[in-house]
């Protein structure tokens, strides 16, 4: 029970690591509070985990709605003790495909601006918002979902690697910030994890990602939740401004 009465916000956490995250945080004792643009599987899970979890439908895009959960939590729940910055979004494509002496296509700039909108911006707007109420209660744990993608880049993934790096930059100057408000700010980068999504790929393709990792074999969510539960619990108090992998020892591009 790590986390008893811990109120707890995830962002994404209708499914996947956000999923994961929410039941094993649930079982350490903490009060989650979920938020995903996925309403029926978000009060769903809300409704499986009990002890005072909650769903809200919210885009962390939108900073007025960002603003309104946090808001209401804080007048719920009273306090908000960890944020862990989840949610993100793929739209993956090569930077420019040239061929024959010709441009024959490039990376759509939606396709950019979506992924910087989610995976970036949402989580500025989230940090942002919760960050005052950790002030006047003298401390609090955001958590950030980089990637390995973040630390290596990734062949056809401009748009995501740049969101990722930016994430981890963000992370350690929030550290550096607030770190004198018993706020500690760290970052987990995944490799390759088995998701719902992730499942739907054709075998041979998962055959071949976990060829690639030294351990043999891809991770589960559940891999990437434990270490969030860690770095939420005051098991990891001295803890601020890392990068931690769950990746199984892969490099890519090994």
């Amino acid at each position: 029970m790590r986390l008893q009465d811990k109120v707890c916000l995830i962002t994404g956490g209708a499914a996947g690591i956000g999923k994961a995250t929410a039941i094993k945080f649930a079982a350490e004792g903490a009060k989650v509070v979920l938020c995903d643009v996925n309403e029926e599987s978000g009060k769903a899970l809300a409704a499986e985990l009990g002890n005072g979890a909650s769903f809200y439908k919210v885009d962390v895009t939108n900073r007025q709605e960002v603003q309104a959960w946090v808001d209401d939590v804080v007048e719920k729940y009273g306090h908000v003790d960890v944020l862990i910055n989840n949610a993100g979004v793929t739209r993956d494509g090569l930077f420019v495909k040239y061929k024959n002496g010709e441009v024959v296509s490039q990376m759509e700039e939606k396709a950019w601006d979506f992924v910087v909108d989610v995976n970036l911006k949402g989580v500025f707007n989230c940090a942002q918002a919760v960050v005052p109420a950790m002030i006047e209660q003298k401390g609090g744990v955001i958590l950030n979902a980089s990637s390995i993608v973040g630390l290596y880049g990734n062949f056809g993934q401009t748009n995501y690697a740049a969101t990722k790096f930016g994430v981890i930059g963000m992370t350690k100057t929030w550290s550096r910030e607030l770190g004198r408000h018993n706020i500690r700010v760290n970052a987990v980068c995944p490799g390759f994890i088995l998701t719902e999504m992730v499942q739907k790929m054709p075998e041979k393709i998962l055959a071949g990602l976990a060829a690639k990792t030294p351990l043999g074999h891809m991770g589960k969510p559940e891999d990437v939740a434990n270490v969030y539960c860690w770095l939420a619990s005051d098991e990891a108090s001295y803890v601020n401004g890392t990068t931690i992998s769950v990746d199984g020892g892969m490099v890519l591009g090994t």
